[in-house]
């Protein structure tokens, strides 16, 4: 059962708690996720590793998601979620080397790279990932999949902002994730919709796991602004994510 399917008092009520450190609402919510957390095991099975081990990094993530939430957000729980257990996922793979690029992979990266400059130019407009999907033949699933295994080798040096001679560098360009399954293979469209300083602000926040008012400091930015900011960006996520789903 995912907390989805919690009554929203019976979930925000055990997110209160687990806040608080109740460890045994966090046991709860942990079980009533494990789901979730499997969906997306699932997508790494064939990575060399057993799939109880990435269950138990995915767990990290879902345990950081739940001390972080804010129940001021106006998102799914699992919105807020997902992104977090595949970041520990992924994070994982890469400091152990396993993440390797298929020839295929690559191919359907180029491919779905040529059609959007493509439709760029005639239409003056970013095509979204549903779009792309429909006029290659593909699913959603491949051109997530494919771009996200193309962007790992180059992204961990790309610089996404620079003040005072510090830059940040993208791991990975926010690409990882969402809700549910379905919501999870839209959610790296979806981010690059945002503007650059909310995507900064992102990926700080959740893939860097910094506080706000460390964002804050890192942007020259106040930690008010950094909370308006986010709850924005979050909004607009559950947006995106609705429309194409």
């Amino acid at each position: 059962m995912a907390a989805d399917l919690l009554k929203d008092d019976e979930l925000k009520r055990l997110i209160i708690q687990a806040q608080l450190h109740d460890a045994n609402a966090k046991s709860i919510l942990v079980e009533k996720n494990e789901r979730l957390v499997w969906s997306i095991v699932n997508r790494y099975k064939h990575r060399g590793y057993e799939s109880e081990d990435l269950f138990q990094m995915g767990s990290i993530g879902l345990i950081k998601a739940i001390d972080k939430f804010d129940l001021s957000y106006d998102v799914k729980f699992s919105t807020y979620a997902v992104p977090m257990i595949i970041g520990e996922i992924q994070r994982f793979l890469r400091d152990d080397g396993v993440i390797k690029v298929s020839r295929t992979l690559k191919e359907i990266a180029v491919k779905v790279h040529h059609q959007r400059e493509r439709i760029m130019k005639s239409t003056g407009k970013v095509p979204s990932i549903h779009e792309l999907a429909v006029q290659l033949d593909l699913t959603t699933e491949q051109i997530i999949e494919a771009e996200e295994a193309v962007r790992r080798p180059q992204s961990i040096y790309e610089s996404i902002y620079e003040s005072d001679g510090q830059a940040i560098l993208c791991l990975d360009q926010l690409a990882s994730d969402a809700p549910d399954v379905v919501e999870r293979l839209l959610v790296t469209d979806s981010l690059n919709r945002l503007a650059r300083r909310e995507k900064i602000i992102m990926y700080l926040r959740y893939f860097k796991d910094c506080t706000q008012m460390e964002v804050a400091e890192r942007l020259g930015i106040s930690q008010v602004q950094v909370s308006r900011l986010e709850k924005k960006s979050l909004q607009l996520l559950k947006n995106y994510l609705s429309q194409e789903v």
